[in-house]
C-alpha cells in the first residue's frame, strides 16, 4: 500500500511539473560571471544576455563575482538553487585550469553543462626577424635551442603556460616561461624586448600582426585561425590532440531539471548563431560554438584531464 500511494505522489509530482518547465521562465533570471566588468567575459555574456531576454522574455540580471582566477564565482554560484533561475557565465579556465593550482571548494560534478558559446585559440608570436616563422620551423628552433628562448604567459599555472606546454612537451621543448599579468601586460613586454616570444589571446597581438611587428607561426586550435592566416593550427603539424581553447559557456548549479537543461541550450543555440553576436564574436576574434547538455560535460571532463598531465609534469 505504502509503495502505490509513492507510485501515486510521484506521478502527480511529474505532472504538476511538466507545465512549470513548459512555462519557464516565469520570473527574472540573474546571471553570475566570475570576472570583473569590461573583460572578455563579461562583455560576450552581457550581449547574449540582451539577446537571450528577448528570446526568453524575461530580463536577466548580471552580478560579476571576480577573484581568483574566477574560483571565488564559481564557489558562490555552486551554492544557487537549482530553479533555473540562477546561471552562470565562465570561461572555461576556472573550471578546468585554476582547480590544477589552487585548491577549490568545487569540482565539474558541482555544475550542470548547459550550453557553450564561443571560442577562440591563444597563439604563440615573435618578431618578424625571428630565425623561423612558420609553424614547423618554429616548434624545430626552439627544440633545437633548449633553455634559450623566452615566452610571455598569463601566470604560472595559466591557461596561456599549460596550452604551450602542452604542445612543447610533446616535441621535447625547453622554453622558459615568464609569467605576467595578462595578455596586455605580456604583450607590453614581448614589444619591448623583455621575452622572445607572446604567448596569449588573439585580439590583443592583433593589431601588431596587421602592422607587421609581430608574426604568429603557431595557434593552439587544431584548426587554423582565419584572423591569423600566416599561423598553423596543431591539425597541420600533427598535434591536434594537444589543442587548448579558450572558450565560453553557460552552466547551471547542479540538480537543474534536464527539461529546463533542453530548453535553455536551445534557445541559447539560437542566440549565439544570430548575425549580430556573430559579428559582434568576430571583433573579438572569436567564432560561435555550441556543445550542449552531457557533450559539454564531456568536453570539460577531457580538458581537464588533458591539462592535469600537463600541470603534473610541471610540478605544480
Amino acid at each position: 500500500m505504502k509503495f502505490s500511494t509513492t507510485l501515486a505522489c510521484l506521478a502527480a509530482t511529474a505532472v504538476l511539473a511538466t507545465p512549470a518547465v513548459a512555462e519557464y521562465p516565469e520570473r527574472s533570471i540573474e546571471l553570475t560571471i566570475p570576472a570583473g566588468a569590461g573583460g572578455g567575459t563579461d562583455t560576450s555574456a552581457r550581449k547574449l544576455a540582451i539577446i537571450l531576454e528577448e528570446a526568453l522574455g524575461q530580463s536577466i540580471a548580471i552580478l560579476n563575482v571576480s577573484g581568483s582566477g574566477g574560483s571565488v564565482g564559481a564557489t558562490q554560484f555552486m551554492q544557487a538553487k537549482p530553479d533555473g533561475y540562477s546561471l552562470f557565465a565562465t570561461w572555461n579556465s576556472p573550471l578546468t585550469t585554476v582547480p590544477q593550482v589552487q585548491n577549490v571548494a568545487y569540482s565539474l560534478d558541482s555544475f550542470t553543462p548547459i550550453a557553450s558559446t564561443s571560442e577562440t585559440a591563444y597563439t604563440l608570436c615573435v618578431k618578424s626577424d625571428f630565425p623561423a616563422t612558420d609553424g614547423a620551423g618554429f616548434l624545430e628552433e626552439l627544440a633545437a635551442n633548449p633553455g634559450k628562448y623566452t615566452y610571455a604567459n598569463d601566470g604560472i599555472g595559466g591557461t596561456m603556460q599549460l596550452a604551450a606546454e602542452r604542445i612543447f612537451q610533446s616535441k621535447g621543448i625547453d622554453a622558459v616561461a615568464i609569467p605576467f599579468g595578462g595578455a596586455k601586460e605580456s604583450l607590453q613586454n614581448f614589444l619591448g624586448g623583455h621575452v622572445d616570444i607572446y604567448g596569449g589571446s588573439i585580439s590583443t597581438v592583433l593589431p601588431h600582426v596587421e602592422a607587421g611587428t609581430a608574426v604568429c607561426p603557431i595557434v593552439t586550435s587544431a584548426a587554423d585561425v582565419p584572423a591569423l592566416p600566416g599561423a598553423s593550427g596543431l591539425a597541420a603539424l600533427g598535434m591536434a590532440d594537444k589543442e587548448t581553447l579558450l572558450w565560453r559557456a553557460i552552466l547551471g548549479p547542479k540538480g537543474l531539471d534536464p527539461e529546463i537543461v533542453a530548453k535553455l541550450a536551445d534557445v541559447i543555440e539560437v542566440a549565439v548563431n544570430n548575425p549580430d553576436y556573430v559579428a559582434f564574436l568576430a571583433t573579438k576574434g572569436e567564432v560561435p560554438n555550441v556543445v550542449k547538455g552531457d557533450a559539454l560535460g564531456q568536453r570539460l571532463q577531457n580538458e581537464f584531464d588533458g591539462l592535469a598531465e600537463v600541470s603534473k609534469a610541471l610540478g605544480l
